[in-house]
């Protein structure tokens, strides 16, 4: 498979832009196992990056244009290497442009002399849109890993996850944490990264699913999210106020203890949100010595009090999220919870190799019950981060 998009992205390049590209780079998109809107919350999380990636065919110009296309839109966006802003006609352009924006000005930080030329840049993905996958990340890292050498920038891999995350929050608006590049980056076959989002130190931890005869189910629901719409930015504005409330820069510093305070000086909502994200930053922890401990089988439970915890507290669950938590574990998943930024997107199930088909198929038959869109189920293993392909 990744001959082929190798192939598809480098014959893209030629075929919008009439010459071969200097190389191909790739990044995973990444899945969540636990730890969900506690990274801007400089909290705990660990995902994984997956055997999904984005390739970009990128070679440099010699002049400040940059144009980039992909095999998903028949346009070509552009603009001046050095007048990159926030625009509502970048589209999807919003993350290459982003990442060669914030690039430039993290080299501007470091770098005495530092000139960015223009690029051309084709992208190929089959990092599923829109089921919370970060789909927008992998753009992102792809981008980044391709310019921090063309370029001649010599940022490492989690100085290359803050240009991700910077070109995310100022280019396409989106206030997201640092998780997804990450992952994205720092991914290790079999492994998932477990990252303290407050001083960015990450850790390889081994999963071990094929070994206890499990797989990772993704259930992409296909009710699209987008996280620049305004229920992320409250969600996010409320652990503000809540951390304000405690008298803390970030809601890191409030440990479970600390709830019952909390609970007397805020509004119900207020508190709940902080409620979730202090509960599930212990519950990264569990899952993490839980792993090391007794293997991936003895993680289902805090996976489904993840999801309970988005649903009632944080609220960005979604019907169809909650119905594909629900059925497969009725059916012999081990753990299920929703991932990603929520309303809508994605949801993952832990579950026994020969319970794969009677899970999915529940699935369908369920979605289909209820009058919901067909999901798309497949299975994603743990993979290698970012690299140059050719």
């Amino acid at each position: 498979m990744t001959d082929t998009l190798i192939a598809k992205v480098t014959s893209g390049f030629e075929s919008k832009f009439g010459y071969q590209p200097t190389g191909v780079w790739s990044a995973p998109g990444r899945v969540n196992l636990i730890g969900e809107h506690t990274d801007y919350n400089e909290g705990f999380v660990f995902p994984f990056a997956i055997n999904r990636h984005t390739f970009a065919a990128i070679s440099l110009r010699d002049d400040s244009t940059i144009r980039v296309a992909s095999s998903f839109s028949p346009i070509i966006h552009q603009v001046d290497v050095l007048a990159i802003a926030r625009n509502e006609g970048n589209d999807w352009a919003a993350y290459p442009f982003g990442a060669a924006w914030a690039i430039q000005e993290m080299a501007n930080s470091l770098l005495k002399e530092f000139e960015a030329t223009g690029f051309d840049c084709f992208i190929e993905s089959d990092v599923p849109v829109g089921a919370g996958l970060s789909s927008s990340a992998a753009i992102e890292c792809s981008v980044a890993l391709a310019l921090n050498e063309l370029w001649s920038v010599g940022l490492d891999r989690r100085q290359l996850a803050r240009v991700g995350q910077m070109g995310e929050n100022v280019i396409v608006g989106a206030p997201t944490g640092i998780m997804d590049q990450s992952a994205s980056l720092l991914g290790e076959t079999d492994h998932g990264v477990f990252l303290d989002c407050r001083t960015l130190e990450a850790e390889s931890i081994e999963l071990g699913f094929a070994k206890d005869g499990l797989e990772l189910l993704i259930i992409d629901t296909k009710v699209a999210h987008r996280l620049v719409d305004g229920g992320y930015a409250s969600r996010r504005e409320a652990c503000e106020r809540g951390a304000s409330a405690m008298g803390v820069t970030s809601l890191r510093d409030v440990s479970p203890s600390d709830l019952l305070k909390a609970k007397e000086i805020m509004d119900d909502a207020t508190f709940r949100r902080v409620r979730h994200v202090v509960t599930e930053n212990d519950r990264v922890l569990a899952t993490v010595e839980s792993l090391r401990t007794n293997g991936p089988r003895s993680i289902g439970r805090l996976m489904y009090a993840s999801h309970e915890s988005m649903r009632d507290d944080f609220e960005i669950s979604v019907d169809e999220l909650d119905t594909a938590v629900e059925t497969v574990l009725r059916h012999g998943a081990i753990g299920a919870r929703m991932t990603g930024g929520g309303f809508g997107g994605a949801a993952i199930a832990l579950t026994p190799i020969e319970k794969i088909s009677e899970v999915s198929l529940s699935v369908i038959a369920e979605f289909e019950a209820l009058g919901y869109a067909k999901p798309e189920i497949f299975v994603v293993s743990a993979a290698q981060g970012a690299k140059r392909e050719i």
